[in-house]
C-alpha cells in the first residue's frame, strides 16, 4: 500500500476524531446564524484535502468553498479575526492529526506542503470575498445615509428659504431707509455702524438662500481684477480688522484678472477673510492675514493665509461640508457655499493648516470665457 493510500485510509477512518479536536479549539458565537453549518464546512474542507491527496484538485473547487464560507461568515457578522483563527485551527489540527497515521514525517512532507498550499489558497480567496462583501455592505449603508442626509438637507433648505425670504423683505425696507438717512443726515451718529451691520446681516441671508437653491442668480459674467475685489472687502470689513487688531498684507498684483460673477467671488473671499479674523481672536498676537497668488498654465491660485490656531486634521476633512461648524453660534454653511461657488466657476478650494499658518487656496481657471453653472 502506498503512502497516499495509507494516509487516505487513515483519514477515512478518523474523520470524527478530527472534527472533535477541531471543534474543541474554534470560536463560535452563540448569535452565529450559521453555526450549524460550521461542522459541515469543516467536513467539506476535510474532503477537499482527501481529494487533493489523491490528485491535485482544480482551483475552482477551492474558490467555490471559500465563497460559500465567506458569505455565511458575512451573514453571521463574524469578526474576520475569529474567521481566520478557525481556519488556521483546522490546518494545525489536521497536520497533527495526520502524524498519527503511522507514516514517517519525511514521507509525508510533500503531502503536507500541498495541504498547506491548499489552505493558503482557501484563506486568500475566503478573506478576499469576505472583504469584498463587507465593503459592498458598508458602501450600501453609506449610500443610504447620504440619501437620507440629502433628503433632510432638501427639507431644511425649503424651510430656511421660506423663512429667509420673509425676513429679507422688511430688511430691504430698513436698508433703504438707512440709505435715505445717510443721504439726508450724513453726520448722524452711529448711522454708518447700523448700515454696516445691516450689510452683514444681508450677506448671511444670501448665504442661506444660496444653500437652499431658491435664490435667482442674476449675476453677470465679467472680467474681474482680483486685487480690486480684495481691496473692496478689506475696506468693507475694516471695523472688524481694527477691532481684532489684525495686520493685512495684500500682495496680490494689479491686473490679475479672472472671469466670473463679482458678487459670488466677493462672497467667497469675504467669508474666508471673516473666518480668518474669527480664528485670529484666539491668537495673542501679532495677528496677520497675508494675501498672495501664483499661476500656472491653467489656473490662478489665490492664497489667504492667517497665523491663527491650527485646524485639526479631522476638522479639515469636513470643513467644507454643510452645517459643520466649530463656532458656538456658527451656521456651518459659509465654507460649503464657498466651495459650491468655486466649483461652479470650474475651480477648486482647499485648506491646509499647521502650527504656524492656516492657508485657504482658491484656484480659478485661466480661460477667455467660462461657461459657469448657475449656483
Amino acid at each position: 500500500m502506498s503512502v497516499r493510500e495509507q494516509l487516505l485510509e487513515y483519514l477515512d477512518d478518523n474523520l470524527e476524531r478530527y472534527l472533535e479536536n477541531w471543534k474543541s479549539k474554534i470560536r463560535i458565537s452563540d448569535t452565529d446564524v450559521h453555526q450549524d453549518k460550521v461542522e459541515e464546512n469543516g467536513v467539506m474542507m476535510y474532503r477537499l484535502v482527501q481529494k487533493n491527496i489523491e490528485a491535485p484538485i482544480c482551483l475552482d473547487r477551492i474558490i467555490a468553498l471559500a465563497k460559500k464560507v465567506a458569505l455565511e461568515r458575512v451573514e453571521a457578522n463574524v469578526n474576520i479575526g475569529d474567521f481566520i483563527y478557525n481556519v488556521n485551527a483546522g490546518r494545525s489540527v489536521l497536520m497533527k492529526h495526520m502524524t498519527y497515521a503511522g507514516i514517517e514525517v519525511s514521507e509525508l512532507q510533500s503531502i503536507l506542503d500541498s495541504i498547506n498550499e491548499l489552505f493558503d489558497q482557501f484563506s486568500y480567496h475566503a478573506v478576499s470575498e469576505y472583504t469584498r462583501m463587507k465593503n459592498n455592505e458598508l458602501q450600501e449603508k453609506i449610500s443610504f445615509i447620504d440619501e437620507t442626509h440629502q433628503e433632510k438637507l432638501s427639507i431644511l433648505g425649503q424651510m430656511s428659504s421660506s423663512f429667509v425670504h420673509e425676513f429679507r423683505n422688511p430688511l430691504t425696507a430698513i436698508m433703504g431707509f438707512v440709505k435715505l438717512l445717510q443721504k439726508e443726515y450724513p453726520d448722524l451718529e452711529y448711522i454708518d455702524v447700523i448700515d454696516h451691520e445691516l450689510q452683514q446681516l444681508n450677506f448671511r441671508i444670501s448665504q442661506f438662500l444660496h444653500v437652499s437653491k431658491k435664490e435667482i442668480d442674476v449675476g453677470s459674467l465679467e472680467w474681474l481684477e482680483v486685487k480690486t475685489i480684495l481691496v473692496g472687502i478689506i475696506d468693507f470689513i475694516y471695523p472688524s480688522i481694527v477691532d481684532c487688531d489684525v495686520e493685512i498684507h495684500n500682495n496680490i498684483p494689479a491686473n490679475l484678472n479672472v472671469f466670473g460673477q463679482q458678487d459670488k467671488l466677493r462672497q467667497v473671499f469675504l467669508n474666508i477673510m471673516m473666518n480668518s479674523i474669527d480664528a485670529l481672536k484666539e491668537t495673542p498676537g501679532p495677528r496677520r492675514i497675508e494675501l498672495h497668488c501664483d499661476q500656472d498654465e491653467e489656473m490662478v491660485n489665490i492664497y489667504l493665509t492667517n497665523n491663527g490656531p491650527r485646524i485639526p486634521a479631522e476638522t479639515l476633512k469636513t470643513i467644507f461640508e454643510p452645517f459643520y461648524t466649530t463656532k458656538e453660534l456658527g451656521t456651518g454653511i459659509g465654507l460649503y457655499v464657498c466651495r459650491k461657488i468655486i466649483q461652479n466657476h470650474q475651480g477648486r478650494i482647499s485648506c491646509h493648516s499647521n502650527d504656524e499658518y492656516t492657508t485657504f487656496k482658491v484656484s480659478l481657471p485661466l480661460a477667455e470665457k467660462l461657461s459657469i453653472e448657475q449656483a
